[in-house]
């Protein structure tokens, strides 16, 4: 450092200090003119009276249908069901998931208690009561009542109407950011407006009398047997299997790219807690984009407006001279903190970008394994036989996938926005800026002093895959052998040294490869970052295991198909009868006309189970007769023919002798 300059930056600045200056706006704590503490007691009192009146109600309907009665409320939400009304179950999940993801900033987890000491048990207080607070609105849509739509349309609209009024009050906040709490909201707004849309929908449906054809849980549903019918259907040779040319490189790029693409199908609906599963994904992803964008882009945006002229002095106290002109320093530590800024709203983009292609992945994935266990493919999701029966972790594990999901998305979103943050402040200050202004090119310095080293790996590598192709390969009548065993020994040997240096970069690399994969598919719960055989040791893959087991064993839809053709037979069957005793109609012949139609009937209906039993592979380990088969008898839980007739002959051949 030259005199002039040490004399430039000789300002005793830090005996000299001026006060910091305040910020350009204070966001003073909000009180809206609905008090929360005041809403929440009037729509707690609301929520318990509304609970009492769908209790009577489900009561006297006990008698008529015992599914709708009291156990029907406390069960609100069939999630094993594919025909069952998903909007309403996934408003109310969207709705209570943003109540909770704002307990850990808020200061206050419970309207009723402010500025206590002991937050944190207010907070475990607080995940109870608003699942508890929120339940009314999942309900009064169990009973497919007018009386339980007219409950939930008060309750939706008081809901969405104070929560709007609250925002439109106060939409800044202190916390965090100013408008944080506004943008946090919007899912929050959005599931209780469909829900106000909702239910009065349902009630106009209802009283026109057509209201319980898309919402009730019948077996009846034409879900069930289109999805049978499907299944059943000849399909068509495709042009792609018919050909024996190889695919060309557009082809498996247009392939890949459809298949992150979720497309609907109208015989495949998704269980009613994966699709909840999903929006509550979508949800929390965008709640971390908010929060990761509010926690760190405002500061910055305030560090990079308050930087001045003594920033020059504040580096020169750790001898970085930027610039002999102080007005120069504030420029380039400017433009180098807005270049920080970039970065990372472009990891966090990116993460977003990633996390919603893995969703999409995940949504085609959830419906080839659900597929793939209806048809009795174990394999296809296991890396072992399998029984698809309830079991108690199987049964814990489905209780938690949603919120489990959730978690992961969250945790994810975080750990990638770090590493591709880091991975973009390595690129941009190492080798994009060197490079555009010629300078601290200390990267390349380093990479260029070693190019001897590089250039020897190189050619070791080329060399050897020449020779491999050219010396120690040939083709003889059309099969490759291998040639001149003696040089290709000896290159081995003369080559180790070398290949244990290619072995250290090829280390790195995959360590390399193997951390991006992983932290791209954590948030992915359907596939296990571990390998086949270790599979179990993935919580979360063996979470979505468990998961698959409890809703194949209880929502298999051609079991449903074939429970309600036999409830349509007996109905249809017992509809007459009954008809025919009331008004007192004798006819012999006709009588013996529905006996023998009956007769038909129930033959065909007992051709129809024996049939579905025997095919049932989740049925073949039970069987008495099959208790002795060896494990090599059965291939995806169903019994190989060709080993049980191995077998039949090998005690034909030894009852022989």
């Amino acid at each position: 450092m030259s005199a002039e300059v040490q004399d430039y930056y000789s300002y005793d600045w830090y005996d000299n200090a001026v006060p910091t200056k305040p910020p350009k706006e204070i966001i003073p704590p909000c009180d809206p003119t609905a008090d929360d503490r005041l809403y929440h007691i009037c729509v707690a009192a609301v929520s318990l009276v509304v609970m009492l009146v769908l209790a009577v109600l489900a009561r006297r309907k006990k008698v008529d249908d015992n599914l709708r009665g009291i156990s029907g409320l406390l069960s609100p939400v069939n999630f094993l069901d594919h025909t069952q009304h998903k909007g309403l179950a996934v408003a109310v999940y969207g709705v209570l998931f943003c109540e909770i993801f704002g307990l850990g900033i808020t200061p206050n987890p419970l309207p009723f208690v402010k500025d206590s000491p002991h937050r944190e048990y207010w907070m475990m207080l607080a995940l109870i009561y608003y699942p508890a607070l929120y339940y009314p609105l999942l309900a009064c849509g169990t009973l497919h009542s007018p009386v339980g739509y007219v409950l939930g349309s008060l309750l939706s609209w008081s809901h969405f109407g104070v929560l709007v009024w609250q925002k439109v009050d106060c939409p800044k906040t202190p916390e965090i950011y100013k408008y944080y709490a506004l943008f946090t909201s919007l899912p929050h707004i959005a599931c209780l407006a469909f829900l106000s849309f909702q239910y009065p929908l349902l009630l106009f449906k209802g009283l026109k009398g057509n209201g319980d054809k898309n919402t009730s849980e019948d077996l009846r549903s034409s879900y069930y047997r289109d999805y049978v019918k499907k299944i059943l259907k000849k399909k068509k040779p495709s042009k792609s299997s018919s050909a024996s040319s190889k695919p060309g490189l557009f082809a498996r790029i247009s392939d890949a790219i459809k298949s992150y693409i979720y497309t609907p199908e109208d015989a495949f609906r998704f269980p009613l807690k994966l699709a909840i599963s999903v929006v509550v994904a979508f949800i929390s992803l965008y709640q971390m984009a908010v929060l990761l964008i509010s926690c760190v882009v405002p500061t910055l945006h305030i560090v990079r407006a308050g930087v001045d002229e003594d920033i020059a002095f504040l580096l020169a106290g750790f001898n970085i001279i930027l610039s002999e002109d102080r007005q120069e320093v504030v420029r380039i530590v400017v433009y180098y903190m807005w270049c920080v800024e970039v970065c990372y709203i472009s990891a966090m983009t990116l993460s977003c970008l990633v996390n919603l292609a893995m969703m999409m992945r995940s949504m085609v994935l959830h419906r080839d394994n659900l597929r793939g266990l209806y048809r009795g493919d174990i394999y296809n999701v296991y890396n072992c036989q399998r029984s698809i029966r309830p079991s108690r972790p199987a049964l814990v594990c489905w209780m938690g996938f949603t919120s489990y999901q959730a978690a992961m998305v969250c945790l994810s979103m975080a750990i990638q926005t770090l590493v591709f943050f880091i991975c973009l402040l390595f690129a941009v200050f190492l080798v994009i800026m060197p490079i555009l202004h010629g300078q601290n090119l200390m990267l390349f310095h380093i990479i260029a002093n070693m190019w001897p080293f590089w250039l020897m790996l190189f050619l070791s590598v080329i060399a050897q895959h020449i020779a491999a192709k050219f010396v120690f390969i040939r083709k003889v009548s059309g099969a490759r052998d291998l040639h001149n065993r003696g040089s290709l020994f000896l290159m081995t040997y003369l080559l180790f040294p070398v290949n244990v240096l290619i072995g250290v970069l090829l280390g790195v690399w995959r360590t390399v490869i193997t951390a991006l994969f992983n932290i791209i598919h954590l948030g992915r719960m359907d596939l296990s970052l571990l390998n086949r055989n270790v599979e179990a040791f993935d919580p979360c893959y063996r979470c979505y295991a468990h998961y698959l087991k409890i809703e194949v064993s209880q929502s298999h839809p051609v079991m449903k198909a074939f429970c309600g053709t036999l409830l349509q037979s007996y109905g249809q069957d017992a509809g007459p009868r009954t008809r025919d005793a009331e008004e007192g109609i004798q006819l012999v012949q006709q009588e013996k006309k529905q006996n023998k139609v009956s007769s038909a009937r129930r033959a065909r209906g007992h051709w129809q189970l024996l049939y579905t039993l025997v095919n049932n592979p989740s049925l073949v380990g039970s069987r008495k007769h099959f208790q002795r088969q060896t494990s090599e008898s059965f291939v995806n839980g169903t019994l190989n023919r060709s080993r049980k007739d191995g077998s039949k002959k090998e005690a034909e051949s030894a009852g022989a002798n």
